[in-house]
């Protein structure tokens, strides 16, 4: 086996065991809003109706934004759904299109690894003092510890990303392996119409004044 085909069954390999993980984050930041929501609605009545407020609500809503804000991370950089400006990149193909994806996603995992270390530092800090709320006194280092855990997830999704793409760079001809493919509006309604409806999803087809004859 060549060194190319070892390289794309790396990738491949390190894709598969990282996408269960994505999920489960992915399942936790989920939960935790849904968990939230409930929350509210029962300060609401204890608050209106009984009178009795839940101790403590405003610091555990505090505490649950880290996993509401960050654990879901990675898992929307898989799917391609994070924000991101493509006037240019949309017009570019073949290597400068990749060379392009390798400098963006190299600045990315910058970016990332400075959150990840002061992260880590932020999470030992509250550890070793006991840092608490103000109000209830719950203990921070748990929520404080998801920062650090979440942003290295998503630095390893950004790590199969940037190596999917030198593939690319080298071979623009390849497969693609553990990238996430530019979609444009029809691709990308018809690809949330099958994941809401099946098999019995029809085609979608878009008309504006542009594209009428």
């Amino acid at each position: 086996m060549s060194y190319f085909n070892r390289a794309s069954s790396a990738i491949v390999a390190l894709d598969r065991r990282l996408i269960p993980v994505e999920d489960l984050a992915n399942l936790l930041a989920s939960i935790a809003i849904f968990l939230m929501m409930v929350l509210g609605v029962v300060q609401i009545v204890m608050r209106t109706v009984f009178n009795s407020p839940v101790a403590g609500y405003i610091d555990m809503v505090e505490l649950s934004m880290a996993s509401m804000a960050f654990l879901g991370a990675a898992y929307c950089q898989r799917l391609g759904t994070h924000i991101r400006m493509d006037l240019v990149v949309s017009h570019l193909s073949g290597r400068k299109y990749w060379a392009l994806e390798i400098f963006s996603t190299l600045i990315g995992m910058f970016i990332i690894a400075v959150l990840v270390w002061y992260g880590a530092g932020h999470f030992w800090r509250a550890y070793s003092l006991g840092d608490t709320t103000i109000d209830a006194e719950f203990v921070v280092w748990p929520s404080k510890l998801l920062v650090p855990i979440a942003f290295s997830i998503w630095f390893l999704r950004l790590t199969v990303q940037l190596a999917g793409s030198i593939r690319l760079f080298i071979d623009p001809s390849a497969e693609p392996v553990g990238i996430v493919s530019l979609k444009d509006v029809v691709d990308q309604a018809q690809e949330e119409i099958h994941e809401v409806m099946g098999d019995e999803a029809p085609d979608v087809v878009l008309k504006n004044e542009d594209t009428k004859q």
